[in-house]
């Protein structure tokens, strides 16, 4: 069962705050669910390759207004998935491109740009 809940934000709303985020955050983290409580396998594993090298980072739980979320990503990635990772305003990659970083040992440098 999944739990699609309406959302309250418009488009415009959605793409403020994902220009505030990733503006204003060193890394930041689009995920499904949050830190403490993360809604997918892929967010979960992004989270954990990024904690293995950052303690400040920011995330922002998309699942509240999931369609705008993604269109607004896409403005920013060419991406519409999540998880999205940004390092100083550039788009990194998902879960899939956080781990292949990490195992060519390339994660900790790519977090700290």
């Amino acid at each position: 069962m999944t739990f699609q809940p309406e959302s309250d934000m418009t488009e415009e709303e959605v793409r403020d705050r994902v220009d505030a985020a990733i503006e204003e955050n060193e890394v930041v983290l689009f995920m499904k669910g949050n830190e403490l409580m993360p809604q997918c396998g892929y967010s979960q594993k992004a989270l954990e390759l990024i904690q293995q090298y950052r303690d400040d980072y920011e995330t922002v739980d998309v699942l509240d207004a999931l369609a705008e979320h993604r269109a607004a990503l896409e403005d920013h990635s060419g991406w519409e998935t999540i998880p999205q990772t940004f390092v100083n305003g550039e788009f990194i990659g998902g879960s899939d491109v956080l781990a292949e970083l990490d195992e060519r040992g390339e994660l900790e440098a790519e977090l700290s740009a």
